[in-house]
């Protein structure tokens, strides 16, 4: 009988060592995603403003986790012609440590402008002014990019992720004046 009470409290502290020192999946250390973005962008425009919604990564055998924009904005926009030679952080944020699939991409809105550039001071913000002068809104019909390109995130190292934009590709005049995009958009480098 006492052997039987000594093996039960042994079996049960072993298991409460082993829950205890299970390893974590939420975000610590420095297991972040940074998210970069650059562009070819569409040669007829002085401006393309693109808007993002949500970037997000899928973990394997799990969801799709938010990469917080950077300066924890809720939506991201980049003036696209200005991504040309250069590269701006679309999102950064700690994220669980794990195996990934794929980034996705949500646009809200683009806007394409054909007499002046932005003044932005920087390629992407929480907002930039519209520039002067003829523009058109650009239709986006899935309004999501799914990009199947795995990954790995760590605990002891940051990943980050060079996304390019290719303008040319994405957007297409459809006449009277529309204009439609279908984002092209390949991953550069894992790093």
């Amino acid at each position: 009988m006492r052997l039987t009470r000594l093996l039960c409290l042994t079996l049960a502290m072993m298991s409460v060592i082993a829950c205890g020192s299970s390893s974590s999946t939420s975000p610590s250390g420095n297991n972040t995603l940074t998210i970069m973005l650059k562009d070819s962008p569409f040669s007829d425009a002085k401006a393309l403003l693109v808007t993002f919604s949500i970037v997000s990564a899928h973990l394997s055998g799990g969801d799709f986790i938010a990469v917080p924009f950077s300066g924890g904005a809720t939506t991201r926009t980049c003036d696209l012609k200005r991504l040309t030679g250069a590269q701006d952080v679309l999102g950064t944020g700690p994220l669980t440590a794990g195996h990934y699939t794929q980034i996705r991409l949500a646009v809200s809105a683009a806007t394409i402008y054909f007499e002046s550039p932005s003044s932005s001071a920087t390629p992407c913000a929480t907002t930039i002014a519209p520039p002067s002068g003829r523009s058109a809104p650009v239709t986006i019909p899935s309004g999501q990019i799914d990009l199947n390109r795995e990954f790995d995130v760590t605990k002891t190292a940051a990943t980050t992720i060079t996304l390019d934009f290719d303008g040319d590709q994405s957007v297409k005049e459809t006449g009277n004046g529309t204009f439609l995009m279908v984002p092209v958009i390949t991953v550069v480098s894992v790093q």
